[in-house]
């Protein structure tokens, strides 16, 4: 040791300031229902009928049903429990002048830290002026969870004695906010080809309970962008009445998993720029509410939906209208859409026509139909000759453009059925 300094022996054993608030915090949740364990035996066992007179004595069970876990009383909650995303956390803070002495400048504050953020809790940041003894403050926060993982409650307390010393200390809570949903989505194109339904995209909404206990599903919609409209697929219509295609109790038992459906199809004033719809779109976002237990309201909000739109290339062609059945060797009329998808380039197309082995086109291969302008559209009225009966298919279009000298192939635009003349079902 070097001269002039001396060693001070620090007492390890020296006791804690004592406080004089004590600090409470209590989660709020709503109660369960109490269930009874049955307790049987055989009438020439030897407690005979004592477990059963004691059950119908018992005042938790359920008259006429004591041999079944039911119960008309309820309980409140042994533990903190599980708290899940989209839930609404609620906690009861209390501060208690466990003193003889009135304590001044009383400030508590709550404070909630995230993964992300820290958010302020508390209902008010200003000071209690003063707290008598065994007075308390009280206070009821509220959050709606919209994170998972783990999450600190930090319940911080400042006062000032009567000897005029500043005291400060904080408690903290931990809890982690458990996923309850597990929320898949499938993107599926139209199939057919026609312009009024190409641009029809189904959705799929795969939700399956996660927890432990039973939801009731209370909403489950879709919020399309502003791009598309959207038609609910989930419901049937019975004798004039719109029905849930799931029922009338709604449920969703533990790991259970239910389908829902939606139709998007753009906006006219979308669909009419074919430049728009292509590359990636935003479809938009799921709005799911449920309840649990007693009543318990939970909401869950996806991301915005987005999907690959089907790419048309430089040029498209739909037929925007086309008979279901046609007669064998007589010709029928289909009306085309062609429509330039660039929104730069202006093309000079030439339309030429390849016969099938089933389908004729009828007039002049190799036509010109003139200059397209950028994004915009026009209108073609073709004949066509089916020498097959049955269900064939129409191909052989060809689009060039004579600017580029490329040509664009179309086949297996539609599908019609050929029958014999005598065969059509008469209108």
């Amino acid at each position: 040791m070097r001269p002039g300094r001396r060693a001070v022996k620090m007492d390890v054993n020296q006791p804690k300031q004592e406080h004089l608030l004590a600090l409470k915090v209590m989660r709020l949740t709503k109660p369960t229902l109490f269930t009874n364990l049955p307790v049987t035996c055989e009438d020439r066992d030897l407690p005979g009928d004592l477990f059963s007179q004691l059950m119908k004595d018992d005042p938790s069970t359920v008259k006429g049903a004591e041999n079944f876990m039911l119960g008309e009383m309820l309980t409140l909650p042994q533990n903190f429990g599980n708290i899940f995303l989209g839930e609404t956390f609620s906690s009861y803070i209390s501060v208690h002048n466990d003193s003889v002495q009135v304590v001044k400048d009383i400030l508590v504050k709550a404070d909630l830290q995230t993964s992300s953020q820290r958010l302020n809790l508390s209902a008010s940041n200003a000071a209690v002026a003063d707290l008598k003894p065994d007075h308390c403050i009280d206070d009821v926060i509220h959050h709606e969870v919209k994170e998972i993982g783990t999450h600190i409650l930090v319940c911080a307390v400042s006062y000032t004695t009567q000897a005029g010393e500043k005291m400060y200390f904080r408690k903290f809570f931990k809890f982690q906010v458990l996923k309850p949903l597990d929320v898949k989505t499938k993107f599926y194109n139209a199939e057919s080809d026609l312009s009024s339904v190409t641009d029809e995209v189904f959705l799929e909404a795969q939700i399956q309970n996660i927890t432990s206990t039973p939801m009731y599903m209370e909403k489950v919609s879709l919020e399309p962008s502003i791009m598309y409209n959207v038609t609910e697929l989930n419901t049937v219509n019975t004798r004039g009445s719109s029905c849930s295609t799931f029922g009338k109790m709604t449920y969703l038992q533990p790991m259970d998993t239910r389908q829902y459906l939606y139709c998007l199809k753009p906006k006219p004033e979308f669909a009419e720029k074919a430049g728009v719809i292509k590359g990636v779109t935003v479809i938009g976002k799921l709005d799911i509410v449920w309840k649990t237990n007693l009543g318990e309201r939970g909401r869950l909000q996806t991301s915005q939906l987005q999907r690959m739109a089907p790419g048309y290339g430089d040029v498209r062609l739909s037929l925007e209208m086309i008979p279901d059945t046609v007669n064998l060797e007589e010709p029928f009329e289909v009306t085309c859409k062609i429509t330039n998808c660039s929104s730069e380039r202006t093309m000079d197309l030439v339309l030429e026509m390849c016969n099938t082995n089933a389908i004729h086109w009828c007039g002049i291969s190799g036509r010109q139909l003139g200059k397209l302008s950028p994004n915009s559209s026009l209108h073609l009225a073709l004949k066509l000759l089916a020498s097959m009966q049955g269900l064939q298919s129409i191909s052989g279009l060809r689009l060039m453009d004579t600017f580029l000298k490329r040509t664009y192939e179309y086949d297996d635009i539609a599908q019609v059925c050929v029958v014999f003349s005598h065969l059509k079902p008469e209108s």
